[in-house]
């Protein structure tokens, strides 16, 4: 039967068994948006705005990515893995990239990269 209810998004519900720190940190990162590279069509941009640095991030799917904005790691487009976004610890929610958060990249022939804390993202 159609009740012509709409429902929601599915958000996270706090886990007895994290910290309060952690349940705090995964409900901020709703809070404050980001967006799931597989929820990304494949050919999509996104622009990505740290605190230190501004990438350009082409989706060529399955955590596969063109990647560009540091002078060092990746000054021109470049292959890389997403492996997602942290708190600047070693807990990472994978395959995200979010506001307030730290983006955690693998060039394709180079060491892991993590970034300064994100400030904005959109798509372009």
């Amino acid at each position: 039967m159609n009740t012509g209810i709409v429902p929601g998004p599915r958000l996270f519900a706090p886990h007895p068994g994290l910290s309060k720190k952690i349940n705090r940190n995964i409900i901020q990162s709703e809070i404050e948006g980001g967006v799931y590279l597989n929820a990304l069509p494949e050919g999509a941009t996104l622009e990505l705005q740290t605190q230190n640095r501004r990438y350009r991030i082409l989706n060529q799917g399955q955590g596969q990515v063109l990647i560009s904005g540091h002078p060092e790691f990746c000054p021109s487009p470049r292959p890389a893995c997403i492996h997602g976004s942290t708190w600047g610890g070693s807990m990472i929610k994978l395959g995200f990239i979010g506001r307030g958060m730290h983006l955690e990249f693998a060039p394709a022939d180079g060491e892991l990269v993590t970034t300064s804390r994100i400030v904005d993202l959109w798509e372009v």
